[in-house]
């Protein structure tokens, strides 16, 4: 794969859930190192993109790829078929995702927490798995919480222990889904912080479904507005927040930031 290719592309993808279409031949290219905001409103399919990507849902319709290979199908005997689990599990290796409920082990310390995968899935050692869920722990600014059971954590703690516990996969794609959504007020800016920076480093592609207008503002390369499970406008963070030009996403932000 050439280095200026796109590291997702979503070619006319389709998804529905009962009769309800989700996604609506959605087109979408996000390239590598980039952190793309994904903004609209509830039910406008911005969570269904990251779970497509995640494997998690399936598609009805249209090509997914991420790093060049087809994430649903793959080429058997030269003939392409639907992708066989290990196939999928090579493709969950590359992505890694934070979702709004937090999720961890209720049993497990921090550090078990992050460890955890490291050490089933990839196989590393227990003492390599601890020392790089130390390090990450101290980079989402939880060093001294490592002995920590969730139950004893604040919300936002918790949420960068779910970052951490993602980034131990070393994935080359990042999806978060409204991670500040369950916080209280107080404790959104810890996790918006983590994620500023990540996007400093610029060593990873993110996308970031938020509802954090000046958030997206602020970290995104680029925004995508969703409506109707179909791009209604993208663009550079300052375009689109300044001078948007569909009538559509300026009365969105207008209600948006209103609220």
């Amino acid at each position: 794969m050439n280095e200026t290719d796109p590291i997702v592309r979503m070619r006319g993808v389709v998804k529905r859930f009962g009769d309800e279409v989700v996604l609506r031949g959605l087109d979408l290219d996000v390239r590598r190192g980039e952190t793309l905001a994904v903004i609209g409103g509830s039910g406008s399919g911005k969570s269904t993109i990251l779970r497509i990507l995640m494997t998690l849902e399936g598609i009805d319709g249209g090509r997914v790829e991420i790093d060049g290979d087809s994430v649903f199908t793959e080429e058997r005997d030269g003939r392409e078929v639907p992708a066989s689990e290990a196939h999928l599990r090579e493709i969950r290796r590359k992505v890694g995702m934070v979702f709004q409920h937090f999720n961890l082990f209720p049993h497990m310390t921090a550090l078990g927490n992050v460890m955890e995968a490291p050490r089933r899935v990839l196989g590393l050692p227990r003492a390599e798995a601890e020392a790089r869920a130390r390090e990450l722990l101290a980079r989402v600014g939880l060093a001294e919480k490592a002995d920590a059971h969730p139950a004893r954590l604040s919300g936002g703690q918790q949420q960068r222990v779910a970052i951490a516990r993602a980034l131990a996969m070393q994935p080359e794609i990042m999806l978060f889904d409204e991670v500040t959504s369950g916080l209280d007020p107080e404790l959104v800016g810890e996790v918006l912080d983590v994620l500023r920076e990540l996007a400093r480093a610029g060593d990873m592609t993110m996308l970031i479904v938020t509802h954090q207008m000046h958030f997206a503002r602020e970290i995104a390369d680029r925004v995508v507005f969703l409506e109707g499970g179909r791009i209604v406008e993208e663009g550079a963070p300052e375009a689109i927040f300044t001078a948007p030009e569909k009538e559509r996403t300026r009365e969105f932000l207008q209600s948006v930031l209103e609220a």
